[in-house]
């Protein structure tokens, strides 16, 4: 988790610097919102790897944050909030969010989910931009596929799917000519 940057969007004092001192812990930077009108901006300028952020916030709400975010990113989100009832917990993630923890919470859970959110996003996801199988290559990121040399852009990336498509572009080819 080194040279990871988490933003959090807390505007209670208290929570907000106990996180961050737990955050600076682990080996990771912390940032704390500071402007609640400018949160985004705030986002941007920061290029953090995961965003805790609460429901209830001056101005406008969290989920309001999440899906500008959202607009920008997917970098995961992880709601803390008291408003821990089914409806906001459903909200959070239809927004958006990727996972959610009630407040009151413990520094160790809020650790636990934070770390493994982090592995799960990124130490897989190196291994999940790009397949390969003998003359198959698929690019998830970019929907790029290539089969025995030829190259197709793909909707969907499953290297069934891309070895068709690229079939399907190879035949199409040798068809114009």
């Amino acid at each position: 988790m080194d040279n990871m940057k988490i933003f959090v969007v807390e505007d209670d004092a208290v929570i907000a610097s106990a996180v961050k001192r737990s955050v600076e812990a682990w080996g990771c930077g912390c940032r704390v919102a500071q402007d609640f009108r400018a949160v985004l901006q705030e986002f941007a300028a920061y290029d953090p790897q995961l965003v805790l952020m609460d429901i209830t916030l001056p101005f406008y709400n969290g989920y309001h944050w999440c899906s500008e975010i959202r607009k920008l990113s997917k970098v995961p989100v992880m709601f803390l909030s008291s408003a821990s009832d089914n409806m906001n917990i459903v909200m959070a993630m239809n927004m958006g969010g990727d996972d959610f923890i009630a407040k009151p919470f413990d520094l160790d859970v809020l650790t636990a989910k934070v770390q493994a959110l982090l592995r799960r996003t990124y130490d897989f996801a190196a291994a999940a931009r790009c397949s390969h199988t003998a003359a198959l290559f698929c690019r998830r990121a970019t929907s790029r596929c290539s089969w025995t040399g030829k190259s197709c852009r793909s909707a969907r990336t499953s290297t069934a799917f891309c070895r068709c498509s690229c079939r399907r572009a190879a035949r199409s080819s040798r068809a114009r000519r």
